[in-house]
Formats: structure tokens, C-alpha cells, sequence
């Protein structure tokens, strides 16, 4: 009966977690409030952090673990020897942990803290931190944490740091102790070794002392604007700056994390999107980028709108691109891009860090067990986004690269599924192209699964169901599923979590009087539906749909130019399929299967037929 009862009470938080706005769904929630002295001599800052945790699961929790990412940046780190190790090192990192010195290396020590006013037990393990708490945190109750902590600012070797290769003095992301996250699945203590991050969804309250000389740049709205000067939101208004540090503060409701940017240096610019948020540009000005950085809002601002009317509404007033880090990386309302580039270069990754605003930032998924559903939804978007910005009138498909990635890796012998936590990929290149590559290749064949309407009525649909919540693989397929009124539990099984390959052919074509019968040979493990494109001597065009068994139903019709003839379904237990053309005026000149490309088929060359008439026969020559 214990067994039983357990495994009943486990699953409670599942099924609410399929269901969005259910009773039955529950997301922690923090609130922070800190105090940062920074000293740009030393590159060492010390802070006050106020915590307050509202612990809205069914459980009592006896301890609590904050993320110190800071401390991955030390020799004999675990990023560090991970980094020693892979087959293929991110060349950002290579070995250059391993030689930092006592004042290149990053750190975050806790110098205090306390639960409700009473001290607590803790250990650093790495980047992780083990409280043991004074008094457990009962279902529905608060706690308020009060921290006193002292931190190095690293090198700039991953995300975070200072003086980057491009002369950013301090790229601040992951500079906090931050609370991990707890949910149905329990705590997420995962070490930073350079993957990807969870987060609490909560506000953020956070005051920077700092020289004067400096501008920075961070997550929220900066409170008080006209008393910091710098041109900073100020609206032509001069402000002289004392010799004295400043204090810039910074108020976010409802993200998962804060970053800032600070430089001595930085340029400010701004653009207001019709309808939407202000940008902000932060970057150095120099020979080489002046121009890039100063075509860049006009394109941003086109591709917010864009992006709010297809994906969802942006829900903030406020995002920031400011040059930093070592690459592109998205926080909440911000990003960190690296700033001397060419417009295209700068202009592709700012779009692709933007869109991380919905599939991290707003749908935030845990991306360690699901980098795919962020980095691939974002690169789906962005292709698309990409295209609209370049040639709006373009019938290409944006997303051949990410497919040509994917058959790559698929043909490759290495290829992992999609459930590999991003920490657990045997190489870089696995993680990359499944995250990015195959991620995308898994939101645009789901369109020719369902209907490319019916797709992007999901996405928005999925957008708006979960937004400022933690979406799984599982909610995802759900609206899509709701929207479509088909069962996809299959595609999410299959193309998500094996590696198993689609592989469609046209095995033989035989005319038969006044008929011709096609058989299609499934080669592959993957199942599919089947769109069979039937072109004739006289230029007219018919489709052959045959759906598949699992999905209990069939999309719409896409294709208007085209009559859709709709065939029995087909269980994909059978080898083959064959169907019947009646034969008409005109000799049917081409039979192909998926002529959009979307079927991700990692053999096309048995897909398609030519054929001189309708009594021509056929048969496979690899067979």
C-alpha cells in the first residue's frame, strides 16, 4: 500500500504539469534584493543579498542549494577538466582555465547567512551550495535568506568576466549565488561545467555601486535615470557626475535571472518599437563596427514586430544588446554579444539571442534536459525571422542548413537523442547540432506533420499556455496536440527521445489498365505520414495523403494549387503500402514523396520518380 500510495502522490505534479492554468500546477517563486560594491581596481566586488523563497510545492524542504558559478573559473574545476578532457574542447575554454592565477581566477565565498534571522549550516561543493536549513520549509510557507558574499571577477573566458578579448571590461552573468531550482522532478543542483542554466521565476531588486566612469547595462528598468547621467535613458538631459561611486538600480519583476554589463566606454543608443519595447544598444565604437552597430536598430526594431505578431507578444518594456561576453548569450530583457562584426554577422546572432527572450526567456524550460526546445525552437524562429528581414517575397526554405546539419550527424554513427541532458553529450558537436540542428528540424517537420498553419497556431498557442512557467517536451506536444486535434505522442517518442532515422522509398510502379498502383516501402525505424505528389504531362499536380494510424486523424489541407486525394491510414507495423492512381487524359509524369522537404528522409534518392507514362512499370533498382 506505501508503494502505491507514493507512486500516486508522485505523479500528481505531472499531470498538473501537462496542464496549463490546472489547479494542480505549482512553480516556486523568489524575490531578491541586493546590495553590489564594486571595486574596478581589484575586480573583486562584495554584496548583501535579502532572499525571500515562497515554496509553493506539496513538500517540506530541509535544505536549499544556490548555484556559485563563479567558482567554475579555477584550475581543477570540473568545467575545467571537463574541458581537459572532451574529444572537442570549446576553443573559448581549452586549457585556459587550468592556467589562471589567483587574480585571473573567479570565486564566490559566502561570508554569512542566515534563515528568519538564524544562522544555518552550509558546504561548498564546487559551484554548489548545500544549506541545511534552521527550520524546514513547510508547503505554502516563506523563508527569507540574508547572505554576506565576496566575489572575483574571472577572465573572460566563458559568458562571464572581464576584459574580454574585445576590451568589455565586465560581462556579469551568472555572478550571484542564485537559488536552484525545485520542482516535480525535485532540486536542480547541476554543476557548472559551460552548459546550459535553470532558473527560479521571481523579482529583482538590485543596486550596482560602481566608478562613475563607467555605464552599465543589465536586466529591468533603471530606477531613477536622470540622477545617473551618462546619457542613460536621459533623454538629452546633461547630468554631471561626481568622483564619487555611483549607484545604479535596476528593478525586474518576473524573470529567472540579472545580468549587467559595465564599461568605461560603452555608446548608448536607442530605438522605440511601434507597439512594443524600447531597444537599447550598448558596444564600443570603433572603425571596424560603427557601421554594423548603427544599422542594427533599424533591423531589430522591424524584428520585434515581426516576431510579436508570428511567436507572441513580448511581455516586457525594455531589451538590451550590449556588447560582451565571448560570443552571444541571452538573459532575461538582455543579451551578451560580442560587438566587432560585420552587420550580417551582428545582425544574425542579435536576432537569435533576442528570440531566446520566448523560448528561454519567457518558456522557460529547464534547458539541461531540454537545450533542444530552446535552442531549436530559437533557431527554427530565427531562420524564419531571418528570411522575413531579407526577402519577405522568398519562397526558400529557411531551414535547409539546419537539415543538412542533422542528416550530417544522423549519417554520422555518433548521433545521441534529444533527451541527453546538455551536460552528458559525449562531444561539443553532438550537443550543438542535436541542440541547434535537430531542434529545429524537429519544430519544421512537425509542421508538415500538421499543417504549417495549424504549426504556427501551436507555437503561439504553446507561447501564451506557458509563458512565465516551465514548459516540458510533454506541454509542448500537448498544444500542438489540441490545436491540431492529432495524437503526436508517437513524433515526440520517436524523433525525441531514440535516434531512430525516416527512410520512405517508392519500392515499384506498375500500370494496370486503366490504373497505376504505387507501392511505398517504409525503410526506416521512424513512422510518417505520407504526402505522395503525383505530377502529370499536362502540368496539373495531385497529392496522395496517406496519414498515419497513430495520428487518429489528418492535418488540413495545405497545398490549394493542388487536389489532395486522402488515403486509408497506414499502420506503421506494415512494411509497405500501396495505393491506386486511376489513370487519366494526361501520362503522369513525376511521383515523389514530400516534395516540400520538410520529412527529414535521411535517403531521398529512392523518393522520387520519373516516369515517360502511366503504364510505365518501376521497380526500385537498389531492391
Amino acid at each position: 500500500m506505501y508503494k502505491k500510495l507514493t507512486l500516486i502522490f508522485l505523479l500528481i505534479p505531472l499531470i498538473g504539469k501537462s496542464q496549463s492554468g490546472s489547479t494542480t500546477y505549482w512553480q516556486q517563486k523568489v524575490e531578491y534584493e541586493m546590495d553590489i560594491d564594486m571595486n574596478v581596481n581589484t575586480n573583486q566586488f562584495t554584496g548583501e543579498q535579502k532572499l525571500t523563497y515562497y515554496n509553493n510545492s506539496p513538500d517540506t524542504l530541509n535544505n536549499v542549494y544556490y548555484h556559485l558559478y563563479f567558482n567554475a573559473f579555477q584550475p581543477g574545476s570540473m568545467m575545467d577538466v571537463r574541458s581537459l578532457n572532451i574529444a572537442d574542447p570549446d576553443r573559448r575554454v581549452g586549457d585556459r582555465i587550468s592556467k589562471l592565477s589567483p587574480e585571473e581566477i573567479g570565486y564566490q565565498h559566502i561570508k554569512s547567512l542566515k534563515q528568519d534571522g538564524k544562522d544555518v549550516t552550509y558546504k561548498v561543493d564546487g559551484t554548489i551550495l548545500t544549506v541545511r536549513l534552521a527550520k524546514p520549509i513547510l508547503p505554502g510557507k516563506k523563508a527569507v535568506f540574508k547572505m554576506e558574499f565576496e566575489a572575483q571577477v574571472p577572465i573572460q573566458i566563458r559568458r562571464s568576466g572581464r576584459d574580454s578579448s574585445e576590451g568589455i571590461r565586465y560581462s556579469m552573468s551568472q555572478w550571484y549565488p542564485k537559488l536552484a531550482e525545485y520542482d516535480e522532478l525535485g532540486w536542480h543542483t547541476d554543476p557548472y561545467i559551460g552548459r546550459e542554466f535553470h532558473g527560479v521565476w521571481g523579482d529583482f531588486d538590485v543596486k550596482i555601486k560602481i566608478d562613475p566612469t563607467y555605464t552599465l547595462a543589465a536586466t529591468g528598468y533603471l530606477q531613477e535615470p536622470d540622477k545617473i547621467g551618462h546619457g542613460y535613458e536621459a533623454a538629452g538631459v546633461e547630468v554631471k557626475t561626481s568622483d564619487k561611486p555611483i549607484t545604479w538600480n535596476f528593478k525586474a519583476q518576473k524573470v529567472h535571472d540579472f545580468v549587467w554589463a559595465a564599461d568605461p566606454d560603452y555608446k548608448h543608443t536607442t530605438a522605440q518599437v511601434p507597439n512594443g519595447p524600447v531597444l537599447h544598444f550598448f558596444y564600443q565604437a570603433n572603425d571596424d563596427n560603427k557601421d554594423a552597430w548603427e544599422q542594427l536598430p533599424e533591423y531589430m526594431t522591424k524584428a520585434m514586430s515581426f516576431i510579436s505578431d508570428n511567436f507572441g507578444k513580448y511581455p516586457y518594456e525594455k531589451y538590451s544588446f550590449i556588447q560582451g561576453g565571448d560570443g552571444g548569450m541571452e538573459y532575461p530583457m538582455a543579451t551578451l554579444i560580442t560587438g566587432d562584426r560585420n552587420i550580417n554577422s551582428l545582425l544574425g546572432t542579435a536576432v537569435h539571442e533576442l528570440l531566446h527572450s520566448w523560448y528561454q526567456g519567457v518558456l522557460a524550460t529547464n534547458e539541461s534536459l531540454y537545450s533542444w526546445m530552446d535552442e531549436g525552437f530559437t533557431s527554427y524562429a530565427s531562420s524564419v525571422t531571418m528570411q522575413h528581414l531579407r526577402d519577405p517575397n522568398s519562397t526558400d526554405d529557411p531551414h535547409m542548413n539546419s537539415y543538412r546539419a542533422y542528416f550530417m550527424m544522423a549519417n554520422s554513427g555518433d548521433e545521441e537523442p534529444l533527451t541527453t541532458h546538455a551536460d552528458h553529450y559525449h562531444t561539443n558537436r553532438s550537443y550543438s547540432i542535436n541542440s541547434y540542428a535537430k531542434g529545429a528540424v524537429f519544430a519544421h517537420q512537425l509542421s508538415y506533420v500538421v499543417g504549417q498553419e495549424t504549426f504556427m497556431k501551436g507555437m503561439k498557442r504553446y507561447f501564451y499556455d506557458w509563458k512565465f512557467k516551465h514548459p516540458t517536451a510533454s506541454d509542448f506536444i500537448r498544444c500542438i496536440e489540441k490545436t491540431s486535434g492529432l495524437q503526436l505522442d508517437w513524433y515526440l517518442e520517436k524523433f525525441g527521445q531514440t535516434t531512430d532515422q525516416i527512410d520512405y522509398g517508392i519500392k515499384t510502379v506498375v500500370g494496370d489498365g486503366d490504373a497505376t498502383y504505387v507501392t511505398l516501402e517504409k525503410v526506416g525505424e521512424m513512422m510518417m505520414p505520407i504526402d505522395l505528389y503525383v505530377e502529370y504531362e499536362d502540368g496539373s499536380t495531385e497529392i496522395y495523403y496517406i496519414p498515419l494510424r497513430l495520428m487518429l486523424g489528418e492535418k488540413a489541407v495545405e497545398d490549394k494549387s493542388a487536389s489532395r486525394i486522402t488515403e486509408a491510414a497506414w499502420p506503421w507495423t506494415y512494411p509497405t503500402y500501396t495505393l491506386k492512381i486511376s489513370n487519366k487524359a494526361s501520362a503522369i509524369k513525376k511521383i515523389e514523396i514530400d516534395s516540400t522537404q520538410r520529412m527529414a528522409d535521411i535517403d531521398r534518392a529512392n523518393n522520387s520518380v520519373e516516369l515517360k507514362g502511366a503504364t510505365t512499370a518501376y521497380e526500385d533498382p537498389t531492391k
